[in-house]
């Protein structure tokens, strides 16, 4: 096979079990790309090589001898290093915990592992998941595959770059205010934030313990199913884990629009936050596409996105600054400077604000299930802008908040966004599709439907 590195990873899972495909020779090419473009790209803060060609020799042995684990086996994925994985750092990307090792897999890795995927390495992030894109810290910020001068969005920066750039074909990524999201936007992927609770979180480092999820980057909707079905169910040690019965959601996937409900949210790109001219463009396309499938599309208004955007910043900060306070206050200085300032800022918040943003999370739960009884899905924008350069910290700080995904950390509703098209500078713009608690089937149903009409999985950044 040419061009191992794009493929997906349902296809790599059917090769190696037809024996099509050797899992040692997948993930050796892999390693090989890895130490080729990684260097530029940055998307690793380490790679475990010797222990991933490990598990890929064991892998093969299983497929000879007719021994799959799962729908993974022998298939590699990138770690967020927030995440645990045993017996490697889960340094944060940050200097107060680059000798933190951990003494376990996360639950959503130990899922993986038993689904037969091999762990390739550690991934970068914004520091803590909320400082970045930072340069004075032990390790570079990863950076987009499309254009190195850009973004790749965050804050699992590394996974959305490496996934993108052909590094893996699937990551694990987190999401407290968008951060699985925007680098799938800024690189042009799928990213899930999954129904809150449908994730285990145990095992991953805390941000927010209200708007903390744990979800699947991958190149195709496929991918993203499969490594959802994976990965999700019930924890009994996870306080926020919901006793929810697991999808079965690559099953759904051909799903027939006809009939299908979908609420565009027209007022956060168009009044709230404005977007740019060619992001307005490709959702009124996707809006059109899914109409020529089948859907019918109707305007729906929810809160602004003033108003989610304040109760997630109350609310997150308030939950991180009860996390590092500690460390805050006893070593300051191994904090990089963007997350020094934003994890500072939740000490000036008062248990009234906390208690108020509270309340009126609930108000906005009950908005967002209102609209979501008359329609099916949401669609609207996700990233208002492309990526802008990583050199211009005024245009990161600018741009970050010009964003339609924090209203659903705030509600926890399952959300998905994904490329819409290019822009004409040749980044990747992007479209969010929302559904109700638990219904990850039906988002994936629409991803699907959008990204067969459009090709998207079929675009790459071009690296070599």
């Amino acid at each position: 096979m040419s061009d191992l590195h794009w493929l997906t990873a349902s296809a790599a899972a059917h090769a190696i079990a037809t024996r099509k495909l050797s899992p040692v020779e997948l993930t050796q090419a892999l390693l090989d790309r890895i130490e080729r473009l990684d260097p530029k790209l940055n998307a690793f803060i380490r790679v475990d090589g010797e222990a991933a060609l490990r598990a890929a020799k064991a892998a093969e042995a299983e497929a000879v001898s007719g021994r799959l684990r799962g729908p993974l086996h022998g298939v590699p994925v990138g770690i967020k290093d927030i995440i645990d994985v045993a017996g490697l750092a889960t340094t944060c990307h940050s200097k107060v915990l680059e000798d933190n090792i951990a003494t376990a897999d996360a639950v959503c890795v130990e899922k993986l592992r038993g689904a037969g995927a091999i762990v390739l390495g550690k991934l970068s992030t914004h520091e803590f998941a909320i400082g970045g894109p930072s340069f004075d810290l032990p390790w570079p910020p990863a950076r987009n595959p499309w254009n190195t001068d850009h973004h790749p969005g965050g804050s699992s920066s590394g996974s959305g770059s490496g996934v993108a750039a052909g590094l893996f074909p699937m990551a694990l990524g987190t999401d407290t205010g968008g951060s699985v999201r925007n680098p799938a936007s800024c690189c042009g992927i799928v990213g899930l934030k999954p129904t809150y609770g449908l994730v285990s979180r145990r095992g991953v480092f805390p941000l927010s313990f209200t708007l903390d999820h744990i979800g699947p980057m991958t190149r195709t909707v496929t991918d993203n199913a499969l490594m959802l079905q994976a990965i999700a169910g019930h924890d009994p040690l996870d306080p926020g884990s919901a006793a929810a019965t697991q999808g079965h959601y690559v099953a759904g996937l051909e799903r027939d629009l006809r009939g299908l409900r979908v609420g565009f949210v027209r007022h956060f790109h168009e009044t709230d936050t404005p977007a740019d001219p060619e992001v307005t463009a490709v959702l009124e396309h996707v809006a059109h596409t899914l109409q020529t499938e089948g859907a019918t599309v109707r305007t729906v208004r929810l809160p602004t996105l003033g108003e989610f955007g304040a109760v997630n910043r109350v609310i997150l900060q308030s939950e991180a600054w009860s996390i590092h306070a500690p460390w805050l206050g006893e070593r300051p200085q191994d904090y990089g400077q963007l997350a020094r300032r934003r994890l500072m800022a939740g000490a000036f918040m008062s248990a009234g604000d906390y208690v108020l943003a509270s309340r009126r999370r609930l108000e906005m739960i009950a908005e967002v299930e209102a609209a979501l009884r008359e329609v099916d899905v949401l669609l609207c924008a996700s990233s208002m802008d492309p990526a802008c350069r990583i050199d211009n910290p005024a245009d990161v700080e600018r741009t970050y908040p010009r964003q339609a995904r924090t209203p659903f950390n705030v509600t926890g509703h399952p959300a998905l966004a994904m490329m819409a098209g290019l822009s004409s500078a040749g980044l990747p713009v992007s479209v969010q599709f929302v559904g109700r608690y638990f219904d990850e089937a039906t988002v994936f149903a629409v991803a699907h439907a959008w990204e067969q009409a459009a090709g998207t999985d079929q675009k790459h950044p071009v690296l070599d």
